[in-house]
C-alpha cells in the first residue's frame, strides 16, 4: 500500500457522515414518536415499504395492536395519512442503516482485495463492523421493549441510551480510524495540522492529552444523559431556564416517592421523581462540562496550544449549550423536534472536534 491513500480516507470519512446522519435520523424518529410504527424486524422484506392501501392498513392495524399504549395515549385520533408520516421516519431510519451496510461493505471488500488497507486499519474496521452489528441488534431490542406492553408508551429509556451509547462509540471509533488513516505525510501535505510552537514541551502535550480525555469522558456521559432526558421526556417536567420557576413543585416531585426507589426507576413513566433527578443531572453535567472546558481552554492557552482545533471545540460547545437551553425552554407539551435533533447533532460534532484535537496532540507528541 502507498504511504498515503486518499481514496481509503475519503471512504472512511463518508462512513462517518453516514453514521452521523443515522444517529440524527434516529433522534428525529424518537422525537416524532415514530419508533414503534413498524412492529416487525425483517432484513430482506423490511427493505420494502407497503405499496398499496391494503398493505398500509395492515401495517396500521399492527401498530394499533402491538403499540396499543402509544396509540391510545398519543394517537387515538390518528388516520392512515398521519400514520404514514410516523412510519416514514422509522422506515427511513432502518433503510439508511441498510444503505450504510452496502456503502461500507462493498468498498471494504474492494480495498481488501486490492491490498490497500494497512493491518492496523483492518483491525480497527473489524471493531467498527462489530459495533455496527451491536447497534443494529440493540436497536431492535430497544424497539421490542415498547411493543406488546400495555404499561409502556415509548421504548425503554434505558435500552435507548444503550443503543445511543453504542452508536456514539461507533461514530467516535470510526472517526478516529479515519484520522489514523491520514498519516503524518498526508496530513502535512494537506495542511491539516498547524505548526507546533517550538516552546511547547512533551510534558505540556501529555498534560493536555490527559486533561482532554477527562473532558471527553464527561462529554460522553452527558450525551447518555441527554438520551435519558429524551427517552423519559424529562424536559417536559420543568421547561424553564436558568432558574427553577416552580421550584417548590420541583422539590415535591423529588419527594413524591411513595414506592421504593427501585420501583420508581423501573416504572419511570408515571414517576415525576426520576424525571426530575435526570433533568437535574443533565443540567448539572452541562454546567460542569462548560466550566471544565473553559478551564481547559485557559490551560491550553497558557501552554500555547490554543489553536484552531481547540478553538473549534470551544465554539461548538457554546453553540451546544445554547441549543440545550432552546430545547428545554421549548418543552411545552412535547419536546421540540428541530431543537432536540439539532442538539443531538451538535453533540456528535462536539465529540468529533475534541477527538480531532486529541489526535493532533498525539501526532505532535511523536
Amino acid at each position: 500500500m502507498a504511504k498515503s491513500d486518499r481514496s481509503v480516507s475519503n471512504w472512511l470519512f463518508l462512513g462517518v457522515v453516514l453514521v452521523f446522519f443515522q444517529v440524527v435520523i434516529g433522534g428525529v424518529t424518537r422525537l416524532t414518536d415514530s419508533g414503534l410504527s413498524i412492529t416487525e424486524w425483517s432484513v430482506i422484506q423490511g427493505t420494502l415499504p407497503p405499496f398499496n392501501e391494503v398493505e398500509w392498513n395492515d401495517a396500521f392495524e399492527k401498530y394499533k395492536v402491538h403499540a396499543s399504549k402509544q396509540y391510545l395515549s398519543l394517537h387515538a385520533d390518528m388516520d392512515l395519512s398521519s400514520f404514514k408520516v410516523i412510519f416514514f421516519w422509522e422506515y427511513f431510519h432502518r433503510l439508511w442503516a441498510r444503505m450504510m451496510g452496502f456503502a461500507f461493505l462493498l468498498p471494504f471488500l474492494f480495498f481488501l482485495s486490492k491490498k490497500r488497507l494497512k493491518k492496523r486499519i483492518i483491525g480497527r474496521l473489524g471493531v467498527v463492523i462489530l459495533l455496527a452489528i451491536c447497534a443494529a441488534t440493540f436497536g431492535w431490542i430497544m424497539v421490542a421493549s415498547g411493543l406488546n406492553d400495555d404499561s409502556r408508551t415509548w421504548v425503554s429509556a434505558y435500552k435507548l441510551i444503550i443503543h445511543l451509547g453504542i452508536a456514539t462509540t461507533l461514530i467516535a471509533y470510526l472517526y478516529k480510524t479515519y484520522l489514523i488513516s491520514l498519516n503524518d505525510e498526508a496530513e502535512k501535505s494537506f495542511k491539516f495540522f498547524p505548526a507546533i510552537n517550538s516552546s511547547i514541551t512533551n510534558k505540556d502535550i501529555l498534560g493536555s492529552i490527559k486533561f482532554g480525555r477527562v473532558v471527553l469522558f464527561i462529554l460522553f456521559i452527558q450525551i447518555l444523559l441527554g438520551g435519558l432526558m429524551a427517552g423519559m421526556r424529562a424536559g417536559l417536567l420543568h421547561p424553564h431556564f436558568p432558574v427553577f420557576v416552580n421550584f417548590d413543585r420541583f422539590l415535591l416531585a423529588l419527594d413524591a416517592m411513595n414506592q421504593s426507589l427501585e420501583t420508581e426507576i423501573v416504572n419511570y413513566e408515571p414517576s415525576s421523581s426520576i424525571k426530575a433527578i435526570v433533568q437535574i443531572f443533565h443540567r448539572s453535567m452541562a454546567y460542569l462540562l462548560l466550566i471544565i472546558s473553559v478551564v481547559y481552554g485557559f490551560y491550553l492557552n497558557k501552554r500555547n496550544l490554543l489553536n484552531r482545533y481547540s478553538k473549534t471545540f470551544l465554539v461548538v460547545l457554546s453553540i451546544q449549550f445554547l441549543l440545550g437551553v432552546l430545547t428545554i425552554v421549548n418543552c411545552f407539551g412535547s419536546v421540540p423536534v428541530f431543537y432536540g435533533a439539532a442538539h443531538q447533532a451538535v453533540a456528535l460534532i462536539l465529540l468529533m472536534s475534541l477527538l480531532r484535537f486529541d489526535h493532533y496532540l498525539l501526532q505532535t507528541n511523536k
